[in-house]
């Protein structure tokens, strides 16, 4: 009966499986009594559901793609021998290569043209030692679905990163690798289910969220529920009380990022700011000196130098200009420096500045 009640959703389907240290073999051996489960309740087939198994660690390995098995025994066979890879946990790369090797018509992916989904499930019990998030977006642009599969020691802010929206049908924790088969029951509901937002017939304009037999629209992060409960409007989430910025919002694409006046620094919380050391070694473009100046500087000249009408170079004072020596006739130039001299016929006293 789960074949017959599969039949209407084929799918591209994508096991991504962490193997890191931290999971110990008993429990890798668990994860495998999983996939096979999770085989069984899926109407395998060429012209339905197609299945591929991702390892990793610090590397990826394709255990196989979608194009190689196509019915429940080979498949589970395949898993039977699939042998923990151990270190690291690399799951944004092994999100990239499920898109740059797996998700491709060479290796069995359906044609667009087909409207197949393409969804991911990345089973892990540990926190990414890479950037999940901009790579899981990307994914997620492509068309690719993603649940999220957290067991034990998962780190929940970073399944939530790599998840599709709704979060709570795609992000799923366990407590423990031995009742990960509970899960079982809740994909096959997702994926066999008749669901009225996967039909396409509801009118949301965003996000359709199920709602027992019906169902409820939604909207992005950033966007607000219109009167007509199927249209969204976007907020401007930098109106005053809607942010956190300490000093400047700046609107990003449904959400916002902070920022500093110049002179201002943002801080690793993302929001307050800090003003700057302006005189700190490369932040300033002052040719000799530099002078704080609560948030800002202005720049200086030694001694026998004066500051050009750019503000930022010096260039060598005149010694001899008028006023700027004390010999009673003759100033010879040295640079930055100066010795008297006298005109013919007199004689330079012992104080190196007056004439006899």
């Amino acid at each position: 009966s789960a074949d017959a009640a599969c039949k209407n959703r084929p799918l591209d389907l994508v096991f991504i499986v962490d193997s890191s240290r931290s999971v110990r073999p008993e429990e890798f051996e668990k994860v495998k009594i999983f996939l096979s489960e999770m085989i069984d309740t899926l109407d395998v087939g060429e012209r339905t559901t197609r299945v591929a198994v991702m390892n990793y660690a610090s590397t990826v390995k394709v255990e196989f793609p979608l194009r190689t098995y196509f019915d429940k025994a080979s498949m589970k066979e395949a898993v039977s021998r699939i042998e923990p890879l151990s270190a690291g946990t690399m799951t944004g790369l092994a999100i990239q290569t499920a898109m740059d090797e797996v998700f491709t018509e060479e290796m069995g992916a359906r044609p667009a043209a087909f409207n197949i989904p393409k969804v991911v499930i990345v089973v892990t019990d540990g926190r990414p030692q890479d950037r999940v998030q901009d790579v899981a977006a990307s994914a997620r642009t492509a068309g690719i679905e993603i649940y999220a599969v957290g067991v034990d020691r998962a780190d929940m802010q970073s399944l939530r990163i790599m998840a599709s929206e709704p979060l709570d049908e795609h992000v799923f924790y366990v407590e423990t690798y031995g009742v990960i088969e509970k899960l079982t029951a809740r994909f096959r509901e997702a994926f066999c289910a008749v669901n009225v937002c996967a039909l396409g017939s509801h009118g949301c304009q965003q996000v359709c969220v199920r709602n027992g037999a019906s169902y409820l629209c939604d909207c992005y992060q950033g966007y607000t529920l219109n009167p007509d409960k199927r249209t969204c409007s976007a907020v401007d989430l930098c109106a005053p009380g809607r942010h956190e910025c300490d000093q400047i919002c700046v609107s990003n694409n449904r959400s916002y990022v902070c920022d500093c006046y110049e002179g201002y620094t943002l801080n690793p919380d993302k929001k307050t700011c800090s003003a700057m050391e302006m005189c700190a070694p490369g932040r300033h473009d002052c040719a000799q000196f530099c002078v704080s100046n609560d948030g800002s500087y202005s720049c200086g000249c030694y001694e026998g130098y004066t500051l050009n009408p750019d503000k930022k170079t010096c260039s060598a004072a005149d010694v001899c200009g008028p006023g700027r020596h004390d010999c009673q006739q003759v100033c010879v130039r040295d640079d930055l420096f100066y010795t008297c001299d006298c005109h013919q016929g007199y004689s330079l006293n012992k104080d190196g500045k007056t004439c006899s």
